[in-house]
């Protein structure tokens, strides 16, 4: 199991199991462990979800990493990551926090 503070300050848990499952579904993001372990630390947005979770975001080269996450009080875990280029339909469910530059 790996884990990742949230911009929050929540600890955010990604189980092999977890991984497994988000490999299988998304081939692209074999090898990219800590990219998605760095996009919930340091997301350059956080987006809403439509169930409680929260979308951390992060450009990584012409694409964009997105990784789904659900926060509790003491902790949190990771649900799913994808790569997108439609970086407009996952800011319309509404930024709850960005990056300052």
């Amino acid at each position: 199991m790996r884990t990742a503070e949230s911009a929050n300050g929540i600890r955010i848990r990604l189980t092999d199991e977890r991984w497994v499952h988000i490999v299988e579904s998304h081939n692209e993001l074999a090898g990219l462990v800590f990219s998605v372990l760095d996009t919930v630390a340091n997301p350059d947005f956080i987006v809403r979800g439509t169930r409680g979770e929260k979308l951390a975001v992060h450009k990584l080269n012409r694409k964009y990493l997105v990784v789904v996450y659900k926060e509790r009080e003491e902790d949190g875990f990771i649900i799913t990551a994808f790569l997108t280029s439609k970086i407009k339909q996952i800011r319309k469910r509404g930024v709850i926090w960005n990056r300052e530059f």
